[in-house]
């Protein structure tokens, strides 16, 4: 792919197939997760790993914890707060299956995010909340996709000489 050493995660091979990234991630198995942050992070993960097809035999497993701690910021004179900041991370472990679940590949994915409380609307902040997890497990599972998919594609490389 040129000099500059650039080369495309989920481009696909000359001959029109998946890539290595793309055909490995297709085989990674996501358990269920516990609650319903890990139940979106999961969906999430199944939708970017599986892509359009489910067909591939699973050879590998992902499993991953999510954790979102909201903190209120911007806070008025009456002591109550404005708006919430979500810092949601999700650390990840990548192993075969196989007898021995041997680690390949973990690592960390974090993410910022938040909403606002208008004037004491419980339905509305209620809302925007959930619509903020929402974005912070989507965003958690485009890091750890993106993670996953550049192991996968080092691993294809062939040594230097």
């Amino acid at each position: 792919m040129g000099g500059c050493g650039f080369r495309p995660l989920y481009a696909p091979t000359a001959a029109g197939l998946a890539g290595p990234a793309t055909a490995e991630m297709a085989a990674i198995y996501v358990p269920v997760f516990a609650e319903r942050p890990g139940q979106l992070l999961r969906q999430a993960l199944q939708q970017r790993f599986e892509g359009s097809g489910t067909g591939t035999a699973k050879r590998y497993e992902l499993t991953a914890y999510i954790a979102i701690n909201a903190d209120a910021i911007a806070i008025q004179r009456d002591s109550s707060s404005s708006r919430v900041r979500l810092v949601g991370s999700a650390p990840w472990v990548l192993k075969a299956l196989s007898l021995e679940h041997t680690v390949l590949a973990q690592g960390t994915s974090r993410i910022l995010d938040g909403y606002n409380i208008i004037n004491q609307q419980y339905f509305a902040a209620d809302l925007e909340s959930e619509t903020a997890i929402r974005r912070v497990a989507s965003a958690l599972a485009d890091q750890i996709t993106l993670q996953v998919g550049s192991f996968f594609l080092h691993r294809a490389e062939p040594a230097p000489a």
